[in-house]
C-alpha cells in the first residue's frame, strides 16, 4: 500500500469506507474463505453455531473459549459513590452465560477488593454447574507471604464468592518481584502449596494453576516441578498477542515471548489461559493506517476481533480472558468466538507483519492492569500513560511547531490530559519513589515515564520546540 505512513484520518475514513462497500453492504458479521484468508470482496455468508469450547484434561470441564474477565468492573462504578453498579454486572453475567459464555476470572486484589464480592452476587443466581469461576492468591506484598495470611486470603475467597469450591485456583503474578526467591517464599517455604494439593485432592479446589508476569526463570522453575511430579498444574495462565508472540522482548529485553511460552506448555500438555489478547486495548485501538489494512483484509471483521483470532487459534489454549465492561464489547465478542474461525498460517504471516508495523510506533507498554495502583502519592499513573498512548495512536501527537496541525493538536493534547487525568493527580505530582515499578508485569521505568510525559507537557504549555526523542521514544 503505498505512502501508509503518511495517510491522514480523511483519507482513511474514505478508503475504509470503500473497502467496507466491497462486500455489497452485507451484514458485518461471519466468515469469508477461510481457506486462503484473502477476504475483501468474497460473498458474505452467516456463522452457524455456538459458542466454541475446549476441554481441561484433568476434569473434562468444557470451558468457554472466551472468558470473562472481571477486574474491569471497575469501570461500572458511581462515580460519586464508587460503588459498583451490581444491576449492571448482572445483566452482563446474564447475557453471557445464555450465550455461552461459562469462565469468570477474579482475583482478591481486582476493583479494591469488590471484585469476588459482585462476582459471586450476579453468578449465585444460576445454577452452579452453568459456570467455572477462577480465583486467585494475590499474596503479594511481603507482609501476607506468611502461611497465616496468605491462608486467610484464601479462605476469604470462598467467602467473597459465596462458593463450596474453586474450578480455576491460581498463584497470582509468579515471577514479579524477587523471582524463584519470592515465589518460594510466597508458597514453598510456608508450606502453603502443600495444602492447595490437600484441598485439591479434597475437591475445594478442581484445578490448579498459575498466572505467569516476568522473570522466565520462575517459569521455567515451575514447569521443573511439574515434570519432577513434585508439584503438577492443571493450567497455566500468561499473556499471548500478537505482538508478544515473537516481538514481546522488543518493548523490554525482560518480557518473554509468547511463542516460548505457550510451546513449553504445549510439550506438557497444560492447557493456556489467555491474558492481554488485547494489550491492553492497543490492538483494539490501532493507528488508521494499520487499522486500514486489516480492514482491506476482512472487511467484515473488527479491528479486535483479529486479536481475538490469534489468541483462540491453537488448540492448547483453554480460553481468552477479555475485560467486557460494555454490552456492545461482551457481543461483539461473543459473535467472534460462536465460532471461532481459526487463523490461517498465511493470516499468522499477515499478523506478525502488522506487529513489525505496529513496533514502529512509540506507545508505551501499558495494559491498563492497574497492578502499580493505589500510588502512595495519588497518580493516576495508568491514566496518565493511556491518554499518551491513545493521543499516539490516533495520530494526534503535537510533535513539531512546523506541523500545520501542530496548535489543533496541542490544544487537544493538553485538554484531554486534564480532563482524562485531575491535575492533582498527573505526571508532575510524580517523587520518583519507585514503589510502582516492581508490581509492573510490562517490565515499565514508571518514574522515568512519569518524568518525561511531565516534560512533554510543560513544554507544550509554554510553546517551546523539543526533540520528541527525549520523551516517550526511549523506553
Amino acid at each position: 500500500m503505498e505512502n501508509n505512513k503518511n495517510i491522514n484520518r480523511r483519507d482513511f475514513l474514505k478508503r475504509l469506507n470503500a473497502a467496507t462497500a466491497a462486500i455489497g453492504g452485507a451484514s458485518l458479521v461471519g466468515c469469508g474463505n477461510a481457506s486462503t484468508g484473502t477476504t475483501a470482496t468474497a460473498t458474505k455468508k452467516e456463522k452457524s453455531g455456538g459458542m466454541t469450547y475446549r476441554t481441561t484434561p484433568t476434569t473434562g470441564d468444557k470451558v468457554s473459549l472466551l472468558g470473562y474477565g472481571c477486574l474491569r468492573w471497575f469501570s461500572l462504578r458511581d462515580k460519586e459513590t464508587g460503588i459498583i453498579d451490581q444491576e449492571g454486572v448482572n445483566e452482563l453475567v446474564d447475557y453471557a452465560i445464555a450465550h455461552g459464555v461459562n469462565y469468570f476470572d477474579t482475583a482478591p486484589v481486582y476493583c479494591d477488593g469488590e471484585c469476588e464480592r459482585v462476582t459471586g452476587i450476579a453468578l449465585n443466581r444460576h445454577p452452579r454447574d452453568k459456570f467455572f469461576i477462577a480465583a486467585k492468591i494475590s499474596n503479594l506484598s511481603p507482609e501476607q507471604f506468611s502461611r497465616e495470611e496468605t491462608l486467610k486470603m484464601y479462605e476469604n475467597s470462598f467467602k467473597e464468592l459465596n462458593m463450596d469450591y474453586i474450578d480455576y485456583l491460581l498463584l497470582h503474578g509468579v515471577g514479579m518481584g524477587k523471582g524463584i526467591e519470592e515465589f518460594e517464599a510466597r508458597f514453598i517455604n510456608n508450606g502453603v502449596l502443600d495444602d492447595l494439593i490437600e484441598d485439591r485432592k479434597k475437591g475445594r479446589i478442581r484445578n490448579l494453576g498459575w498466572s505467569f508476569h516476568g522473570d522466565v526463570k520462575v517459569f521455567d522453575h515451575l514447569l521443573k516441578l511439574h515434570d519432577e511430579g513434585k508439584y503438577t498444574w492443571d493450567f497455566a495462565q500468561i499473556q499471548l498477542n500478537y505482538v508478544d508472540w515473537k516481538h514481546a522482548q522488543e518493548e523490554h529485553p525482560r518480557n518473554i515471548n509468547a511463542d516460548y511460552l505457550y510451546g513449553e506448555l504445549e510439550k506438557r500438555g497444560i492447557p493456556a489461559v489467555i491474558m492481554e489478547p488485547l494489550l491492553g486495548g492497543r490492538l483494539a485501538n490501532v493507528p488508521d493506517h494499520i487499522a486500514l489494512q486489516l480492514k482491506e483484509r476482512r472487511p467484515d471483521l473488527s479491528i479486535a476481533s483479529w486479536a481475538f483470532r490469534f489468541a483462540g487459534t491453537r488448540p492448547g489454549i483453554l480460553s481468552v480472558l477479555s475485560g467486557m465492561p460494555y454490552m456492545e464489547h461482551l457481543k461483539e465478542n461473543i459473535e467472534t468466538f460462536s465460532p471461532i474461525e481459526p487463523l490461517t498460517q498465511e493470516d499468522m504471516d499477515f499478523l506478525d507483519s502488522t506487529a513489525q508495523q505496529l513496533l514502529r510506533y512509540p506507545t508505551i507498554p501499558c495494559n491498563d492492569c492497574k497492578y502499580c495502583m493505589p500510588c502512595p502519592y495519588g497518580l493516576d499513573i495508568p491514566g496518565i500513560l493511556q491518554h499518551f498512548n491513545k493521543c499516539i495512536n490516533e495520530g494526534r501527537m503535537p510533535l513539531t511547531s512546523q506541523d500545520p496541525t501542530y496548535r489543533e493538536a496541542r490544544r487537544a493534547f493538553l485538554i484531554g490530559y486534564d480532563r482524562s487525568v485531575p491535575k492533582l493527580r498527573q505526571a508532575d505530582h510524580c517523587t520518583g519513589c519507585n514503589k510502582c515499578t516492581q508490581h509492573c508485569p510490562q517490565n515499565i521505568n514508571i518514574p522515568r515515564q512519569m518524568k518525561r510525559i511531565d516534560r512533554f507537557v510543560e513544554d507544550l504549555k509554554q510553546e517551546r520546540e523539543f526533540d520528541k526523542t527525549t520523551y516517550i521514544w526511549m523506553r
